[in-house]
This record gives C-alpha cells, sequence and structure tokens, in this order.
C-alpha cells in the first residue's frame, strides 16, 4: 500500500488549524460520536479502545469523557496531528488514559487485544481493494474476538445520478468552511483521483473481508457513511 508522507499532508499549520477549519461541520462530528457511544455502551468498564488514525483526537475525548474508565491507544502516522491530539486530550484531562503511537499500525507493539477499534474517514484513501481488506485486517488482528470496529469513510456509487447530485450539495457544505471556488474543484478531482469512493456494498464487503462480521450500516452524513460490525472467531 502506498503511503503518502502525513508530516507533508498535515503540517503544523495544517494541523493546528483543522479543528478550527470544520468547526461549522460539528454536527456531523458529534452525531457521529453519539452514535458510536451507543454502539460501544455494553463494553467492558474498562474497555481497551484502538483508534486508528487518530487525528486530532476528537473521538478519544468524547468517549473518554462519556466512559471515565475506558483506556485508549491513538494511532496516527502525522506527527503534527498527534502532537494537537496529545494537547487537547492533556487540556481534556484524559491524557492519563491515553497511549499515544506515531506511525502506521503495523508498527505499534504487540499488545493485549482490544475490546474496540475505531476507523473514521481513513481507509477510503486505500484506493487497492486487497491493501484495504488487508488494513481491516490489521485492526481485526488487534481485537479480542467478538471485538467491536465502527468505521466511516466517504461512500457513494460514482457512476449513480444520485452520486453527481450528493457531491454537489456536499461542495456547498464543504463552502461552508471557507473553501474558495479553487479548493472546490480540487476536491471533485481529487475525489475522483485520490480517494477510493466506492459503492456502500463494496465497502461493506472489504470490511467482512478483514475478518469482521456482514457490518451494519448506522449512520450516514452526506457522503460519510459508517458501519459497524464485530471481529470473527478466528482471523488469518
Amino acid at each position: 500500500m502506498q503511503r503518502q508522507d502525513p508530516s507533508v499532508i498535515f503540517d503544523q499549520n495544517h494541523a493546528s488549524e483543522y479543528d478550527k477549519r470544520f468547526a461549522k461541520l460539528a454536527p456531523m462530528r458529534d452525531a457521529l460520536h453519539l452514535l458510536i457511544s451507543a454502539v460501544l455502551a455494553d463494553l467492558p468498564a474498562e474497555a481497551r479502545i484502538l483508534c486508528v488514525g487518530a487525528g486530532t483526537g476528537s473521538e478519544v475525548i468524547y468517549l473518554a469523557q462519556k466512559f471515565p474508565r475506558w483506556r485508549f491507544t491513538a494511532v496516527e502516522p502525522s506527527a503534527p496531528m498527534l502532537d494537537v491530539c496529545r494537547r487537547r486530550t492533556e487540556e481534556c484531562g484524559v491524557a492519563s488514559r491515553c497511549v499515544f503511537h506515531e506511525g502506521y499500525l503495523d508498527s505499534l507493539p504487540p499488545s493485549e487485544p482490544f475490546d474496540a477499534a475505531t476507523s473514521l474517514l481513513v481507509s477510503h484513501f486505500i484506493l487497492d481493494p486487497d491493501a484495504r481488506s488487508q488494513f481491516f485486517r490489521s485492526i481485526a488482528k488487534r481485537l479480542r474476538p467478538s471485538g467491536h470496529l465502527v468505521s466511516a469513510d466517504l461512500a457513494s456509487d460514482v457512476t449513480s445520478a444520485t452520486y453527481h447530485n450528493l457531491l454537489e450539495v456536499w461542495l456547498r457544505l464543504m463552502r461552508e468552511t471557507g473553501s474558495p471556488p479553487d479548493k472546490l474543484e480540487a476536491l471533485r478531482v481529487a475525489y475522483a483521483r485520490d480517494v477510493a469512493l466506492l459503492p456502500l456494498d463494496q465497502v461493506s464487503a472489504i470490511i467482512a473481508s478483514g475478518g469482521f462480521e456482514a457490518p451494519v450500516l448506522f449512520l450516514q452524513t452526506g457522503l460519510i457513511h459508517a458501519w459497524h460490525t464485530t471481529r470473527m472467531s478466528a482471523v488469518v
């Protein structure tokens, strides 16, 4: 799987401004976090959560505040983004329950199996379907049997008229973040070239092929779709 250097994509300035830039989209983020907390609500009181591509730590902070005995491992390849994540968790008083790992999941040291994992807006950047399946398999291997996965990505059937209509709505939404016309046009190009926008059934099948039960779609906000599932008893 080819990987762009995240330190180039998310430099210090970009990382520090990331949350401010997307503040107007907070209701979408909050809806996702609320439903994730419902999906994972019956985990053990001292559950261990793996957050893959933790970014600036929004889901870590939300879940840590809602479940005060859970512990988290935040995996993030961008050093500037992970620095923001660490600082925000310290400000919110939850850093003592967090482990911060700069790198990809394959470089995370072995540990006891996790009770659940989150992967939010990560796997759609993996263009090769087999590599994307392997990404989910690498998560499954870190989970206990029947451990939970919550995954959210951009998804749609790009050949459909529905997609083109929804894309226009999505770009108007991005305009609310202050993106100028040239940036919006760049997004249109990026979605066609740099993002694996696949039909929902294909994304679901890729997740399942990584060692999970049939995923359940539990949220759509624009192009963002979120699934939850559990690890199969045996993962090869």
